[in-house]
Formats: structure tokens, sequence, C-alpha cells
């Protein structure tokens, strides 16, 4: 692991442990259960998990990082299925979902075939899985259900590809440490979730969307946004940018990510869920952790290619 990549996640444990040392004190300075100080903690002890596993893939390298986001692609993509209707004459737009558009995504990303990747989902399986469910003659919700799919494979497939394309950028004067730009895009967009919620509860009065997510204010939404701008402006070391370069790159997947987490809650509030699944103690399922950064990463990538290479 490159010199930074090691300093960079030496810092994320020194806080995990930090957060989990003031966990067990509250735990203990309450003694009676507690759902808030056993959520927190439940949260805690899945950001090691999560850190450990991705601290894993960078030391196998772009091999790992590309294989680990395969992986995760495929199960909020089944995330995203099991809870959207469909039916019979779906099957074969679903297994072309997941059996080709899929792997052929990230093969497309391993060979850094960007005019491809770039249009491959968007495009020609935006047009394909239709075709796919209509030979099945299934007239009923035809457009609901051929949009459930696309947009399950546009958000789960296409828009998290969209990190571990990263790592195949050729951004001059920065070659060998683009591990270090998935880091701080994954590092930024999950502090600003955090913090958001931790100014919400500690100064949130005004509810931004009470009908899609209660938690969110406009104090924690201001205070979460500009904390994590901060931080992501002071970790420019890390990235190829400057230092006002990284506090506007942070402010923009911050923003994308807030935005997305309210698309995404509003889908769940449509099926009737309050997570998308249960895959991660305290954090629900893979999408209730992914959802800011499915809007963020697609984004923040275009725009890395575009001003840096």
């Amino acid at each position: 692991m490159e010199p930074n990549a090691r300093l960079l996640f030496l810092g994320i444990g020194g806080l995990l442990l930090i957060a989990t040392m003031i966990g067990q004190l509250l735990k203990w300075r309450t003694r009676s259960p507690n759902p808030v100080i056993d959520n927190l903690n439940a949260r805690i002890y899945a950001w090691w998990v999560m850190a450990l596993v991705i601290g894993l893939a960078f030391t196998m390298g772009r091999a790992g990082i590309v294989i680990l986001f395969y992986l995760i692609s495929f199960y909020a993509l089944r995330e995203f299925i099991t809870l959207t209707p469909t039916r019979r004459s779906d099957y074969p737009a679903l297994v072309a979902a997941f059996y080709f558009a899929l792997p052929v995504q990230y093969l497309l990303i391993w060979v850094d075939w960007y005019g491809l990747y770039a249009i491959f989902i968007p495009v020609y399986l935006f047009l394909l899985l239709p075709i796919l469910s209509s030979f099945g003659g299934d007239t009923v919700r035809y457009l609901e259900r051929a949009a459930n799919v696309q947009w399950g494979l546009m958000i789960t497939v296409y828009c998290i590809s969209a990190v571990p394309a990263l790592v195949i950028l050729p951004i001059p004067g920065f070659e060998g440490k683009n591990l270090l730009l998935v880091a701080w895009l994954i590092l930024v967009v999950q502090i600003s979730d955090v913090l958001q919620y931790v100014c919400g509860k500690l100064f949130g009065k005004r509810k931004i969307a009470p009908s899609l997510s209660p938690s969110k204010t406009v104090e924690g939404f201001a205070g979460g946004i500009a904390l994590s701008t901060l931080i992501g402006a002071s970790l420019y070391w890390v990235t190829p940018f400057l230092p006002w370069q990284a506090a506007l790159a942070a402010l923009l997947v911050c923003l994308l990510g807030f935005a997305g987490g309210l698309v995404m809650s509003a889908i769940k509030r449509d099926r009737g869920v309050k997570d998308w699944g249960h895959m991660i103690e305290g954090h629900g399922g893979m999408l209730d952790r992914l959802d800011s950064v499915c809007f963020a990463a697609p984004v923040f990538f275009h725009v890395v290619r575009y001003w840096w290479v």
C-alpha cells in the first residue's frame, strides 16, 4: 500500500478507536438499555468491518478494488430488484442485468474502454432490457416494470462502477496513487452523512423533507456539509487537487450525496420499507450505505477526468 494510503488508514483506524471508546463509555454510563447508544455502537462496529474490507482490497491494488465493487454492485442490485415488482416475463431482462450487463461493465472498466463503458448501460442496456421484457407478452404495469430494472441497473451498477473507474484514470503527476482518490471520495461522502446526522441531533429544528427522511434537518444539512467540506479540503494531500480544489470537490460530492440520500429514501418510502436490507448490522442493507456514493461517484469521476486527465 502506498505510504500516504497507510497514513490515511491509520488515521481512520484512530478515529474508529476513539469512537469505539466513546460508545462503550456511553453504554457503561447509562447502564440500562438505550436504543440510540446501542444503534451507535452497532454502526461503529459496522464501520470497523467496512474499513477492514476496503483496506484489504487496497492491499490488492487495482484488482482488489474492481473485484470488491463488482461484488458490491451485485448485492446492491439484488437488494434493489428484491424490493421492486417484477413478473415472469421480466426474467430474461433480469438475467441480462445480473449475468451480462454487470460483468461486462466491470470488464470494460478493467480494460479501460471508456468510450464503451460510459454509454454501455445508459444507452445499449436501456434499449435491450425493455425488448427482452416485451418478448413475454405481459403488458401489466409493463412501463413501470421496465423502468424498475433500468433504474436498478443504472444506480447499482453504472453509478457504483464509477468508483473503481477512478483507479484507471491516467492523472498526470498522480500515477500509482489513484487508490487514494477512491479512499478520499468514500471517506468524505461517509463523513458527510455522519456529520449531518450528528449536527441534526445536536442542533436540528427545521426538517428538510419530513415525508422522505424525518431525521434530515436544515441545521444538520448545513453543519454536516460545511464540516465535511473542510475535512475534504484538509485531506487535499491524498488527491491531485490544490486545497481550494479539494474543497470544491468535497462540496460537490457532499451535495450530490445528500441528494442521493433523498432520492433513495423516496424509493424506500414508495416500497413501504425502512431499509434496503439487513446485510450490515446497524446500517441496513448495502444500498443504505451506498445511496450517497451512488449519486456522487459518477459525477465526481467525470469531473476529475475532464479537468485532470
